[in-house]
């Protein structure tokens, strides 16, 4: 986490937002472009958004309650895959917000979307970047994943996840692909399952 003053002005405002009823409410984070957040074409940096999208996580965690169980039982938040599309280059000073929500899940894995989202001239929402990730908590004691229906069983939720959408669907496939690659390439290869 390299944004400490955008974490310190998240976890001081956290109680003076709503409380989120997963899986069906989105974090919305209000941010600006600022210096530190340019490269060398002078918009934001590509790692950048990947940065602020942590703070969207976190913010869900936070705002849902999750955050207890996670402290009680010293579960690490992991992201094991994700994709990202930039559509629009975000400028110096130009604002913004970090959409988070959760889309789908699996035994022990959540796929959450991120939208990266600002004003057009015309006062019309503009999508500047879309990503969709991967994520799980980690239990160290277990040395496993938390299967998902206790995670959200923390936080009183017992819904079915909905059905991946075409662009999920693909985007688990794409993971899938690389971790088979992974492990025809003489390596270990990994599993989220």
């Amino acid at each position: 986490m390299n944004l400490w003053f955008r974490l310190i002005w998240l976890l001081l405002t956290t109680r003076f937002r709503p409380r989120l009823d997963l899986p069906g409410e989105a974090s919305l984070l209000p941010f600006r472009v600022w210096f530190h957040d340019l490269d060398t074409s002078l918009h934001m940096n590509n790692g950048r958004y990947w940065a602020l999208m942590d703070l969207g996580r976190l913010d869900l965690m936070l705002r849902s309650g999750l955050w207890r169980a996670v402290l009680r039982h010293r579960w690490l938040p992991v992201v094991n895959a994700g994709t990202i599309r930039f559509r629009r280059e975000m400028r110096l000073f130009r604002p913004f917000r970090v959409e988070t929500k959760i889309l789908c899940w699996s035994e022990n894995w959540l796929v959450m979307q991120h939208r990266m989202l600002m004003r057009g001239r015309d006062g019309g929402e503009i999508v500047a970047a879309v990503a969709l990730v991967r994520a799980a908590l980690y239990d160290k004691g277990a040395r496993a994943y938390v299967p998902v229906t206790r995670l959200l069983g923390e936080i009183g939720i017992g819904v079915e996840s909905s059905e991946p959408s075409p662009e999920v669907a693909a985007f688990l496939a794409s993971e899938e692909a690389m971790r088979q690659a992974t492990v025809g390439e003489g390596g270990t290869g990994y599993s989220a399952r």
